[in-house]
């Protein structure tokens, strides 16, 4: 069975996957694509084995994203987490953060953030990093379809994003303030889609416990959350 569940801000990925195991009884459950804490939104989950099975082509599909980042100051952790440093009190125009925008559409060479899950000589980075030490995170090659500029009333931007796989937003939102001059780091994120999974039909925890109990566990009669 794939589910889409609508993940709150500040349970991790593994929470959901815990609550997941826990509601169904399945120990084999997987996700695609990991939200940090901070984010919020559409989280892809296979429950079984089989279904984890084909959970990477899941992962490797288009994802959307609405962000809202602000400019002015950079974060040790590019997200509200991390230590914050002033940058500059520049007001960028209308027309800078449009111009800037443009130029991440397409393929990027873009940084991973430290504090992030990727594993650099075998440990993950976020834990090198928690523990003081230098990690040196290498820069690769990541599509942007598309960016939508929303809102802009500074020192905020909101932006709309599609991605292919392996973008970090938070890398965006840093890069983004680094050609404006100004610094920023991503204030906030929902992701709204990933592939043909859209967060209008994914379900809180409590709702896919609710179904998933007064349906007797019978995965195919859960039709709401399973495309």
């Amino acid at each position: 069975m794939i589910i889409s569940i609508n993940k709150p801000v500040g349970p991790t990925s593994f929470d959901i996957v815990a609550r997941v195991r826990k509601i169904t009884g399945v120990k084999k459950v997987g996700h695609a694509g990991t939200l940090d804490p901070l984010a919020s939104g559409v989280l892809v989950l296979a429950i079984g084995r089989d279904d984890t099975k084909r959970i990477n082509s899941i992962v490797e599909k288009e994802k959307e994203y609405i962000a809202e980042i602000k400019l002015g100051e950079t974060s040790s952790t590019d997200d509200d987490e991390g230590e914050k440093t002033f940058i500059s009190d520049k007001v960028s125009t209308l027309e800078e953060v449009s111009s800037i925008l443009n130029k991440f559409i397409g393929e990027i060479s873009q940084v991973p953030p430290q504090f992030s899950a990727i594993k650099i000589k075998g440990k993950r980075a976020y834990k090198s990093a928690r523990a003081g030490e230098k990690v040196e995170m290498i820069a690769r090659i990541v599509l942007i379809k598309e960016i939508e500029l929303l809102e802009y009333d500074y020192p905020l931007i909101k932006i709309r994003v599609v991605t292919g796989p392996g973008v970090y937003i938070r890398s965006l939102a840093r890069d983004i303030g680094q050609e404006l001059g100004t610094g920023a780091y991503m204030l906030g994120l929902i992701r709204t889609r990933v592939g043909e999974y859209a967060i209008d039909h994914a379900l809180t925890l409590e709702e896919f416990s609710s179904c998933y109990s007064s349906e007797g566990g019978n995965p195919g009669e859960i039709k709401i959350i399973s495309n």
